[in-house]
């Protein structure tokens, strides 16, 4: 037999070849078809010419013997459908053909209209996002442009189906509606890996609608601040690159400082994905799958955090065939500290978002970052908080939840002392939905004094019922002053421990420095931590003296430093220090007025001596004044 496709046989009957998803509503009695035999019995031999087109070609019409077996190809021609539907198929053997490709002429189902269809078969076109093999069935999760849906198919418990169908791959899937537990789901009859045309014409369509469907939504600022409009645009940038993420079914790694204002930003994102996730899948357990919030100690992203991060990843590639994630850095993850860690994942794509306020090395992070926000790069400064930011970009990516947040920017605020002008009508904000300050200032300590207990632990519904951000209302009235009252007991305590060993000098430019030892004149391994105890410390200087005031809480390789009225510029100092102290191995940042740095223990007087007598020389400046003059 010769395909004249290639030749010139104008008089060649037309053999038609299915594809694997034909039915018998893509046959016609008198047609000549390609099959396969899959049985060969006394009285004739059965053939398909796909999944679901079957019949037998009776010995008797035989001209001669044609030797048959199992898995030969063959010609036949249909020549009768019975009224029961059964085939009956002649044997033919031309000299010359030509073969016509038929594909199954099915309508297409979007994934978001399947759970109308339960018990129906039907067909949807889209991109496999993730494949995940159960101890049962393998579940594929199938996007197309209106949502996710799985698909799961059995071969034998455990044993992975269509081995051939990769994440990634367009296809075109068969199979009946189901709802399983209230998750609605389709039962695999039939799965096509596209190509061609056909793969292109579904990957355009998917395009269009995932450009459209990615698109932030318009929402104006929670305050008229010029200063946070010129970000916007930034945040309008990241709201898209998260929501196609969530669209394409790439998870996301969300690291955050575990401070009060980290947790501000943390917290509306992650509530603001989540329920977008719960719109985009058709799958209970997606968000689970896909969204993960984890708290940083270090105001920088380490590599031990990211070592974890990347192992996790990997792993969740090899169990559940998912995408590696996108990882989210907020309030952290602007300097240089960070970048041994980007430049780690960098080996493996892993795309990475920054939305911070400290002081940034846009030349050391921003070759390995994907979007970076941060008021330094627009000229403004840390008193635009990461969590004032952040909850403009939950927003944007799901509006609905505004009433849920508008008094988290006053508390970030709070969390984070920003002087910023427009504390006032963030606290007007919140007090108009039913907060006071003074109560704000006890869930900015609450937050603080959890972050410490919750040490490497996300805590999300104790964090979310604190910030009363999709927690529970009643719980939160009561859990914050209880939480309040311990910090401060425990803040009282170790200033009762620290008081009388506190040095203070008053500098060549006229503040009054103060000095701690907070390894060996304070209690250690409790709250609050040496940040925190110089913090505290620091205030009530602030607040004796109505002077300005530095402050440095020391241990044998770490420096805590604070100021008020005086404008420190601690990057500036640390990239002096190392160029002045060689081998000192000085490390860290922080703000104008607020900042931690690294040093080699036996060093540390040396760096200690240079450090104070920059603070000596630093600029006063009554901007950055929190206490009224005297």
């Amino acid at each position: 037999m010769t395909d004249a496709t290639v030749g010139d046989e104008a008089a060649a009957p037309t053999v038609v070849r299915l594809d694997a998803s034909c039915t018998t509503q893509e046959v016609e009695a008198g047609e000549y078809y390609h099959a396969t035999v899959n049985g060969v019995v006394e009285y004739g031999a059965f053939v398909d010419l796909s999944e679901h087109v079957s019949g037998l070609i009776h010995e008797s019409t035989y001209s001669d013997d044609p030797d048959l077996a199992v898995d030969d190809d063959v010609i036949v021609h249909l020549s009768a459908v019975r009224d029961n539907g059964d085939l009956s198929f002649e044997f033919v053997d031309p000299e010359e053909y030509r073969t016509e490709q038929r594909s199954h002429a099915y309508e297409r189902t979007t994934a978001d209209a399947v759970g109308s269809r339960i018990g129906d078969t039907v067909h949807i076109e889209g991109e496999v996002v993730q494949i995940k093999q159960t101890a049962g069935p393998t579940v594929f999760r199938v996007r197309d442009e209106t949502s996710a849906i799985p698909c799961t198919a059995f071969e034998d418990a455990g044993v992975r189906a269509h081995p051939g169908v990769e994440v990634g791959d367009i296809v075109h899937v068969s199979g009946d509606a189901d709802d399983r537990e209230g998750t609605t789901q389709l039962e695999v009859d039939a799965f096509e890996v596209l190509s061609g045309g056909d793969s292109a014409d579904v990957a355009r369509r998917l395009d269009a609608a995932l450009a459209e469907q990615a698109d932030p939504v318009d929402v104006d600022a929670l305050v008229d601040w010029p200063a946070l409009e010129q970000l916007l645009p930034d945040l309008r940038s990241v709201a898209r690159t998260l929501r196609r993420a969530v669209l394409e079914g790439r998870p996301i790694r969300m690291r955050h400082h575990a401070d009060g204002d980290g947790m501000c930003a943390s917290l509306p994102v992650q509530y603001a994905l989540r329920q977008f996730i719960e719109d985009t899948h058709q799958d209970e357990d997606a968000a689970r799958h896909l969204l993960k919030r984890l708290p940083s100690k270090a105001p920088y992203y380490e590599m031990e955090d990211a070592t974890r991060d990347l192992n996790f990843a990997l792993e969740d590639r090899a169990r559940h065939g998912q995408k590696l994630p996108l990882l989210l850095m907020l309030d952290n993850g602007s300097t240089e500290e960070d970048t041994p860690a980007y430049k780690t994942l960098d080996n493996y794509d892993i795309p990475i978002v920054v939305v911070d306020h400290h002081h940034p090395d846009p030349g050391a992070v921003d070759p390995l970052v994907d979007e970076h926000v941060n008021p330094y790069l627009h000229g403004e400064d840390y008193r635009i908080t990461t969590g004032m930011l952040c909850v403009e970009l939950a927003r944007m990516i799901y509006p609905g939840i505004t009433s849920d947040l508008e008094h988290v920017p006053a508390v970030a605020g709070l969390s984070d002392r920003s002087k910023a002008d427009a504390m006032t009508d963030y606290l007007d904000l919140a007090r108009d939905a039913g907060y006071d300050e003074s109560f704000l200032q006890q869930m900015s300590e609450a937050l603080d004094y959890e972050a410490y207990m919750l040490r490497y632990d996300h805590g999300t519904q104790v964090i979310a019922d604190i910030l009363n951000v999709d927690g529970d209302a009643q719980r939160h009235r009561e859990l914050v002053p209880f939480l309040d009252r311990l910090a401060s007991e425990a803040v009282a305590e170790q200033l009762d421990a620290t008081r009388s060993h506190v040095e203070h000098e008053r500098v060549a430019s006229g503040a009054n420095l103060y000095r701690i030892d907070v390894e060996n004149h304070a209690h250690r391994f409790t709250y609050p931590a040496p940040g925190k105890t110089t913090g505290e410390i620091h205030d009530r200087k602030v607040e004796e003296t109505g002077e300005p005031v530095i402050t440095i809480g020391y241990g044998p390789d770490f420096a805590v430093l604070r100021s008020d009225g005086v404008r420190l510029d601690i990057p500036t100092m640390v990239e002096e220090l190392n160029d002045e102290l060689p081998g000192a191995g000085v490390s860290g940042g922080g703000h104008l007025v607020v900042g931690s740095i690294r040093f080699v223990p036996g060093m540390r007087d040396a760096v200690l001596d240079a450090l104070i007598e920059k603070m000596a020389d630093a600029e006063l400046d009554a901007d950055l004044r929190s206490a009224p003059q005297r």
